[in-house]
């Protein structure tokens, strides 16, 4: 049976099985973090996305990305981190000096770090950043970089000035948000990738873009070989944008959740913003995408009741929990939730 037709029946049956013995229910335990509220590092005052953790073993270690303003008035994003309880309810620190600096002139993380995705590799403790720069024609481009830590996460010093996973034939630009773990002893990376740029006539207002989720190996956490091609099926159209990858193994299955959105009209309308989606996979090869097993979605109110977006999932205490941003592409912090199975 290796027909078009035979293989998605054989994917229905899977998320028809999946849907029945593992349903996926995510109880929200509130904001956790508010950056408005507290002295950040780096003149930054507002904003804390993309959450991803370090876990010790008296309390776990949140990064985020934050920003100031520059002297023109425009945003710059840097990595910050607060330490906080296992219980998630008391926050013992929160981080006043830089974590990792921006990049010199013309280096592709000059403007800002968004995200930094944490990956304790034995002894080693690794920073995939996120990095961008500003342009003319549109707003930015990104690529990613690498970065080592050895005090603990405290500070990250970069491997080199370049980036280890940029633009390239099937991928023009925008290639950022990676997520790294590793099986075997092959790593893995999840990362988006931009496919088009949407103008818009007659408006003076910048081009917005799409982009979409891919995956690479390597065997040294250095050197990655893409597969160059979308991994995770679009759900909304073919102009879905989606965002910031994370992976767990659990129960037998490897599971991703990710947000996504419409290309247009996102910023005000929460119609169109980031909702959080969800795929799974017996290889981590072939995804099936089943967003009605998510678990989680925007509130009633509050301050994720217009999106949820940037998840990350992680275990702590035998437990697995999400962080997340709300509203506005988390302007007023993030959260946490904890998987109910």
């Amino acid at each position: 049976m290796k027909s078009v037709d035979s293989v998605l029946v054989w994917q229905n049956l899977k998320v028809i099985f999946l849907s029945k013995n593992f349903f996926m229910k995510w109880k929200k335990l509130g904001k956790i973090f508010d950056p408005t509220k507290h002295k950040l590092a780096n003149n930054c005052y507002e904003y804390a996305q993309s959450p991803q953790t370090l876990i010790f073993d008296e309390f776990v270690r949140i990064y985020f990305s934050t920003r100031e303003k520059d002297k023109t008035g425009k945003y710059v994003s840097h990595i910050s981190f607060i330490d906080i309880d296992k219980d998630f309810k008391k926050i013992i620190t929160i981080h006043l000096n830089t974590v990792i600096e921006l990049g010199s002139l013309g280096c592709f993380d000059e403007h800002g770090i968004f995200p930094m995705n944490i990956f304790r590799d034995g002894n080693r403790i690794l920073g995939y950043t996120g990095g961008w720069t500003r342009r003319i024609s549109v707003e930015y481009d990104t690529s990613i970089g690498l970065a080592e830590s050895f005090n603990d996460g405290l500070t990250f010093k970069k491997i080199g000035n370049g980036p280890i996973v940029t633009s390239s034939l099937y991928e023009p630009f925008l290639v950022t948000d990676p997520f790294v773990q590793k099986y075997g002893n092959v790593y893995h990376m999840w990362y988006i990738y931009g496919i088009k740029w949407i103008p818009h006539k007659g408006k003076d207002v910048p081009p917005d873009r799409v982009y979409k989720i891919g995956h690479a190996t390597s065997v040294d956490g250095i050197s990655w070989q893409k597969e160059s091609k979308q991994l995770i099926s679009d759900a909304l159209n073919s102009d879905e944008c989606q965002a910031l990858p994370t992976v767990i193994d659990h129960n037998n299955t490897y599971h991703m959740f990710f947000c996504y959105r419409e290309a247009t009209d996102f910023r005000k309308n929460k119609n169109r913003s980031y909702r959080v989606g969800y795929a799974f996979s017996e290889d981590l090869e072939n995804w099936i995408r089943d967003d009605r097993n998510t678990g989680i979605d925007v509130s009633a109110d509050g301050w994720d009741s217009d999106m949820v977006c940037y998840p990350h999932v992680f275990r702590c205490e035998k437990k697995v929990y999400m962080l997340y941003n709300g509203n506005e592409f988390g302007r007023y912090g993030f959260g946490i939730a904890v998987l109910e199975d």
